[in-house]
């Protein structure tokens, strides 16, 4: 009873270390974010008409590394009209 108690017990624990871990790693994503935001906030506002080659790797890898845009690549529609008028 001892020994299923503790293994209940460290299942908890392991659990709960995943759960913190991601957690942490959304939160640091949302930061990074909001920190290339920031930058190209910044070049927006400076009238810059183009990114520094850094911060453009740096976006485009914050896409590709997002699931919900490969959802919303997969599910373009060919104009603004065609999900009303599809048969």
């Amino acid at each position: 009873m001892i020994k299923q108690a503790n293994r209940a017990i460290e299942h908890m624990t392991a659990r709960d270390r995943r759960v913190q871990r991601a957690k942490y790693a959304r939160r640091n994503k949302m930061h990074y974010i909001d920190k290339l935001l920031n930058e190209l906030e910044m070049l927006n506002l400076a009238d810059q008409r183009t990114m520094p080659p850094v911060l453009s790797v740096a976006v485009n890898k914050v896409i590709e590394e997002s699931p919900e845009v490969t959802v919303l690549a997969q599910a373009k529609p060919g104009s603004v009209m065609e999900p009303f008028f599809c048969p």
